[in-house]
């Protein structure tokens, strides 16, 4: 699929690439690392049939600006959401977000102060203790991984984005994910993104989850290896109200292994009364 980003917004670190489609109840669907929004390349286009739907790559990540020097925190990718919700005119969109996209865009509602409509997380970065594995490692040893040769890198993201599926990938999808962190300056790009992306940006906004009023959905892969079910249920503990949907044969990227159990929650409406 030719999956492409025609609109610009320009950042102090860059510009930002984004797509809307369809029309209706706006719904923005934000990303996590280390994708991009072709992960929405099936999703995006089934919600348009009867919403406005906005996707945009992060700062640093596919088809956005991917340069030295960028703040790539949770707390500047909260601040250019903000600032994207504005351009957009969005007063109160719904809003779908995965990995640590869920930081992203629990940053943006309880500490940038952005009003969305509902919110829905899944397989998302939240709070706790999430600082782990790999991505750990990345975090205490960035500069020996900026060193490996070209192969050993590509070797070790596709075996990390493979992590992420339970049930594979269809032919062509491992590559797109791979696109733009090959060669010398897409493997800079990826430790440098992932150097940024701390724990320490989550611990502000924890105590606030239990405030939350609005209709909050989370759907998890009952298979997830990257963010296991132990952290859905540590968010459904502070968020009480929020509804919790286990999708069983499912990993990390419910986008690649269950799309259709996926859809099927993202168009359901919210019990009234949330």
């Amino acid at each position: 699929m030719n999956w492409t980003l025609p609109e610009e917004f320009e950042t102090p670190d860059g510009t930002v690439r984004w797509r809307r489609l369809g029309s209706g109840d706006p719904v923005v669907l934000v990303h996590g690392t280390p994708y991009s929004s072709y992960l929405w390349r099936d999703i995006a286009p089934a919600l348009a049939r009867t919403r406005t739907v906005f996707v945009f790559d992060h700062l640093g990540f596919g088809q956005s600006d991917r340069r030295e020097g960028q703040d790539l925190s949770l707390a500047a990718h909260a601040r250019n959401f903000a600032q994207l919700l504005e351009h957009w005119e969005l007063p109160q969109p719904s809003v779908v977000a995965h990995d640590i996209g869920g930081a992203v865009a629990l940053r943006t509602l309880l500490l940038e102060k952005r009003s969305y409509r509902d919110l829905t997380l899944f397989d998302a970065v939240s709070g706790g203790a999430w600082e782990r594995g790999l991505f750990q490692l990345f975090l205490e040893h960035a500069e020996v991984f900026q060193q490996l040769p070209d192969y050993a890198h590509e070797a070790l993201v596709a075996s990390h984005l493979r992590h992420a599926t339970h049930v594979g990938f269809r032919p062509g999808v491992l590559d797109a994910f791979l696109a733009p962190w090959r060669g010398a300056a897409g493997q800079a790009a990826f430790y440098r993104q992932y150097s940024q992306i701390r724990q320490a940006d989550t611990a502000p906004y924890e105590h606030l989850l239990g405030e939350l009023s609005l209709p909050v959905r989370l759907i998890w892969g009952r298979e997830d290896r990257i963010l296991p079910p132990k952290y859905a249920t540590w968010l459904h503990e502070r968020i009480p109200h929020a509804e919790l949907h286990w999708i069983d044969g499912a990993g990390h990227l419910l986008q690649e292994d269950a799309p259709g159990q996926l859809l099927v929650h993202l168009t359901a409406g919210f019990p009234s009364g949330t």
